[in-house]
Parts: C-alpha cells; structure tokens; sequence
C-alpha cells in the first residue's frame, strides 16, 4: 500500500507538470502521437514493468488538465526548470498522512524516445519512517497506435486496458484532508 502511494504521488507530481499546464513557464515537449511503449524500473524487490500507452496532442493535453486540480491539492510544490540535457522537476506531495519529496530528471526529444529518472523520498503514513526510492521510466515510440486502441488508452501488464480520460474517477480516491 505504502509503495502504490509513493507511485502515485510521484506519477502526479510529474504528470502535473506536462506540456499542457499554462501555470508553469516552461513546458515539456508534447509527445509524438501514437503508441509509446514505457519500461518502469524500480529496483529492489519491485519487479520491472512494461506497460504501452497510444496518445495524441489532445490527450496529453487533456490529462495534464485533468490532473493539474488534483495536484494542487496534495502537492505544495510543483516547479519544472530546462536544463542543458532535458529538464528536471521538484515536487512535494502528501496523500494519506505519506509525504513524498521527488526529483525527476527527463531526458530525450519525445519523438522517438525520453528517459524519467525520479528520486523520491517519503516521510510517514503507518511506520512513519522514511524511505528512499528510485525508478527510472524508459520510454520509447513504436509506431501507431493498434486498430483497436483509441488515445489515452494503456495496456498494462497481463493485458488489463484503462484509458487515462478517466482520470476523474481516481479523486475519489484521494483521501479527504
């Protein structure tokens, strides 16, 4: 539980920050459209996991809308900065009594392929210890997407598919403050 929550601030607090956020002075590239393909390594005893996501300038627009709300609720801070390489972003979010610290470093042209290298480092929650974690998200593009895959959709391991404009109905899974 306390890993998917640690995941699931880290993932906010980058997907906050896409192309799309007008709030933020600078922008990450827009994705190319069509299937990308992204390997998240998480070291330790997590296993890797390979999971494929079929996009479009529309979706990556709309998911950064959809998810900037939820950010700003439970992140303090959200800042992005160009770098000579790529970019690097800092967020603090807190959901469940757990507050991750992160740093992701994104490399790439987000033509063919980008690399996410996050840091994070989590206070609280049930053994109110802090953990320290890493992963890295290489992704890359493979072409169109497939006949029977419409954008925003994600296939995850084992073939179970959810599409990223239902974004919605994960508030309700944000504890309430």
């Amino acid at each position: 539980m306390r890993r998917l929550l640690l995941v699931s601030c880290s993932a906010i607090g980058l997907l906050a920050v896409l192309p799309a956020s007008g709030a933020i002075a600078v922008e990450l590239p827009m994705r190319k459209a069509g299937l990308w393909e992204m390997k998240v390594l998480s070291g330790g005893t997590v296993p890797e996991m390979t999971m494929q996501q079929c996009t479009d300038e529309t979706t990556d627009k709309d998911m950064s809308t959809a998810m900037a709300p939820m950010a700003k609720e439970i992140c303090s801070k959200q800042d992005i900065q160009k770098t000579a390489s790529g970019y690097v972003t800092d967020s603090v979010c807190g959901i469940g009594g757990i507050t991750v610290k992160s740093r992701a470093e994104i490399i790439g042209d987000f033509n063919s392929a980008y690399t996410v290298k996050t840091s994070s480092k989590s206070e609280g929650g049930l053994a109110g210890a802090a953990r320290d974690s890493n992963s890295t998200i290489e992704a890359k593009w493979v072409g169109a997407c497939k006949a029977d895959q419409k954008p925003g959709d994600i296939i995850m391991p084992g073939g179970m598919k959810m599409n990223v404009k239902d974004m919605e109905k994960m508030k309700a899974l944000i504890p309430k403050k």
